[in-house]
């Protein structure tokens, strides 16, 4: 009988078999079929396939299964309830902060975790908690005004 894995998954209890070397990026693409954690690198650099781990920003990408029993994992997917935006989504929307939003995702689950370490974090310390997450396309301007303005809104 194989090994099965159990963790918490967006508020759900979920359980998989334990499969040798995959990782949570690929579990929850292929398994949960939830794709909104994207593939980057592969190398855990890029930050786009940040979701949390026990409200932790970590990189999907180099987290092995067996690492993740019994604990607590939110993606980008878990973050509105009900159809409605989380704060954070809202604001990436209201101040443009995507533009071919493939690190979107990524940026967002890494704010989140940022925010809720530090409710009310300057610019500067938005910038350092945002740098390991990279976006090609030139909006970070507008991801920095984005984090600021849901830090205003969100009651953590």
């Amino acid at each position: 009988m194989a090994e099965t894995i159990q963790f918490e998954l967006n508020g759900k209890k979920v359980e998989i078999p334990l499969e040798k070397n995959q990782t949570l990026l690929w579990a929850l693409r292929i398994n949960f079929n939830l794709t909104g954690t994207k593939y980057g690198c592969g190398l855990g650099y890029c930050g786009t396939c940040t979701v949390l781990m026990d409200n932790e920003p970590v990189r999907s990408c180099g987290i092995l299964m067996e690492d993740v029993a019994g604990k607590k994992i939110t993606t980008i997917e878990g973050m509105s309830v009900n159809g409605k935006l989380h704060p954070i989504q809202q604001a990436f929307v209201d101040h443009d902060a995507l533009q071919c939003g493939y690190c979107t995702p990524g940026m967002i689950m890494n704010a989140y975790g940022l925010l809720l370490k530090n409710p009310n974090p300057t610019k500067e310390q938005i910038v350092d908690g945002m740098e390991g997450n990279l976006c090609r396309c030139g909006a970070h301007t507008h991801i920095i005004d984005a984090i600021e303005s849901a830090s205003k809104k969100m009651k953590i």
